[in-house]
Formats: structure tokens, sequence, C-alpha cells
């Protein structure tokens, strides 16, 4: 049953909610032809033409359902064909008022359900113009009938019918208006919280003040490298990094010329390693290096080279007066290490290389 599904509708989900309107469209329609068949075999209404009715009726739908299922509606500025739809059901509920004769009440509830249809899928602009479409075709075929057979449908009864349809698609097109509202304000609050969830995510898993992965998920994600690595064989590098002075700065020093700082070397600490490393940042002044997939060797001389460069950059105003540097302390992971044994080494190494003076890394 899914394959079928997946032939008829396609797997795309946008192309699948297109064919499957037009396919609820055929359906009505189809319900259509039933009723027109049971007025046939009721004899309001002559054989052969509804069998052409029926042809013609289906066949356009069809017609519908293969050029976007094709593909080829795709190229329209509408690619669901929608309006279409609706215009060509409207047409064939009014070629079947013309056939049914006394029996031609019945095309009414067709026209509602195809009305319904549209409060639902048409714009508040295309429902205008669908309802003048229907107002004018209709009124048209009940002069058009009432003249050419006054006996069976007279003037004064199609009078009453023209009144009905004059009533009831504008109303339609009301309550289009009112639906089209009312899923717009839901799309915007469904928009809105995706917003506000995303935020939140965001929140939970970085730094707000310097836009890097916080603590808690660098955490996770080292647990999950250590986790391939043991499945895998290989090994991986963590770093530990931290602004010199920082944990001790001049007390003319604003927060906000801090808070600079910190951002200007999270900015440029991310621009100088590899693009699979993940920088984070622990606490304070003080940030992590993970180099997954890295060897102590190579993980050096990416550390070294991110440590000059940043000495080198205009990280804030006054950063480079004030002689602002970085430190870090390089592991390498052992097998059968646990990750905390991991960073203690490396942040045994930074201590190390802080009390040598600073702006220099030291491998454990």
């Amino acid at each position: 049953m899914r394959r079928l599904l997946d032939l008829l509708l396609t797997t795309d989900p946008v192309q699948r909610v297109r064919l499957a309107h037009a396919g609820l469209a055929m359906l009505m329609l189809a319900a259509g032809v039933v009723a027109m068949h049971y007025f046939v075999a009721a004899g309001a209404a002559p054989r052969r033409p509804v069998a052409w009715w029926t042809a013609f009726s289906l066949g356009g739908m069809l017609v519908f359902f293969a050029l976007i299922r094709s593909g080829w509606s795709a190229r329209l500025a509408e690619p669901s064909m929608t309006v279409a739809q609706i215009v060509y059901a409207l047409t064939c509920g009014a070629a079947a008022y013309a056939l049914l004769g006394p029996a031609r009440g019945g095309v009414f509830p067709l026209v509602m359900v195809v009305l319904m249809f549209a409060m639902f899928a048409a714009t508040p602009r295309q429902m205008i113009g669908v309802s003048a479409y229907a107002v004018v075709l209709y009124g048209a075929v009940m002069l058009t009938m009432a003249m050419a057979r006054p006996q069976v449908y007279p003037l004064a009864i199609e009078a009453g019918h023209f009144l009905m349809i004059a009533t009831m698609v504008p109303a339609a097109t009301v309550l289009a208006a009112r639906v089209t509202r009312m899923r717009e304000r839901l799309r915007l609050r469904r928009d809105e919280l995706a917003t506000a969830l995303e935020r939140i995510r965001e929140l939970a898993t970085h730094d707000e003040l310097t836009g890097l992965v916080n603590r808690r998920h660098m955490r996770e994600l080292i647990a999950q490298e250590h986790q391939r690595c043991v499945r895998s064989g290989h090994t991986f590098c963590l770093a530990r990094l931290a602004v010199d002075g920082y944990d001790a700065p001049d007390g003319a020093q604003a927060p906000a010329a801090a808070a600079l700082l910190l951002r200007g070397v999270a900015q440029e600490a991310v621009r100088h390693v590899r693009g699979a490393d993940l920088v984070a940042r622990w606490d304070g002044g003080h940030f992590v290096l993970m180099l997954p997939d890295t060897r102590a060797a190579l993980a050096r001389g990416v550390v070294e080279r991110m440590v000059q460069r940043l000495a080198a950059a205009d990280l804030a105003p006054g950063a480079r007066q004030a002689g602002v540097t970085l430190s870090g302390g390089l592991a390498e992971h052992r097998a059968g290490e646990s990750v905390e044994q991991t960073l203690e080494r490396a942040g045994a190494a930074l201590t190390e290389a802080r009390a040598e003076g600073g702006n220099r890394l030291r491998l454990a």
C-alpha cells in the first residue's frame, strides 16, 4: 500500500500535498458523477450527454493530476493549480446544472463542497476571483436555460436559484478570508515558537557572551568523541587555553572591555583552527579546544599557530597595547584514560605555560 502511495503521490512532501489535494478534488467530482448517473437512472437527465459530461469532468481532473505528478506544473506561478482546478470543477457543475433539468437543485451541494475546498486551499484574492466567476457563470447558465427551456427552467425559479448562488458564494469568500487570517496567525505563532525553541537550544549549548560552545555541551561532545575513538582505535587531543592576565585584570579595565576582548579571542580562535576542530568557552578567560582524530605532533602545530596569531591580532581596542596573549596546555588522549584525566593533564600543562611567563604552549 505504501509503495502504491509513493508511486501515485511521490516521496517529495510538498508534491505529495499538491497531489493529495488534486486527488481529493477528483474524488469530490467522482461523487458528483455518481449522483449524475443516479439522476439518469431516475429519468431526470439524458444518458448520452451525461456520459459525455462524465468523460469531460473526470478526464479533465486526471489531466490536472498528471500535470502535477509529472512536475510540469512546477514551472507555473501556482504549481498546485488550485484555482484552475476550482474553476474547472465549477464549470463542470454549471454544465451539470444545464443537463439535470428538474433535478438541477442537486448541483448546489456540489458547488458548496467546491467552495469549501477552495476556502482551505485558495487565498482571499483568489477566492474573490473564483466567487465572481461562479456568480457570473451560473447566472449566465440560468438565464440561458430559462430562455431556451422555460417550461423546465422557469424564469422565476431561476431568479431564486441565482439569488442563492449570489448569496452563498460571497459568504464563502468572507469565510475563506477568516480562515486565511486564522491560518496566518497559526503560522506566525508556529514560526515564533520555532524561533524561541531554536533560541533555547542555542542558549543551552552555547556561551551567550562569545557564541562558542559552552562548557556543559563541550563535555558532551568530548564524551561522544571519546566513545568514537574507543570504537575506532583512533585518538584525539584536548587543549586548555587561557588569556594571560585575564584572571587578574587591571582595575581600570571595564567589564565591557573585558567582554569585548573575550569575543575577539573567540572569533580569532575559530578563524585559526581547522574545520573539524571545536573551541568552547570553559569559564572566565579559559577555553578548551578539541582536535578530533589528531595526534599530539600535528595538534601542537595547530595550537601554536593559533597562539601566535592571537598574540598578533588586534582583538579589541587597547588589547595590543595591554600585551594580551594566550597560553595553552595540550594533551593527547591515552588509551584507557578518562576524559577528565586528559583535561587534567592539559590543565597542568597550561599552568606550567603560564608559570613560565605565558604566551606559549606546553605539551603534557
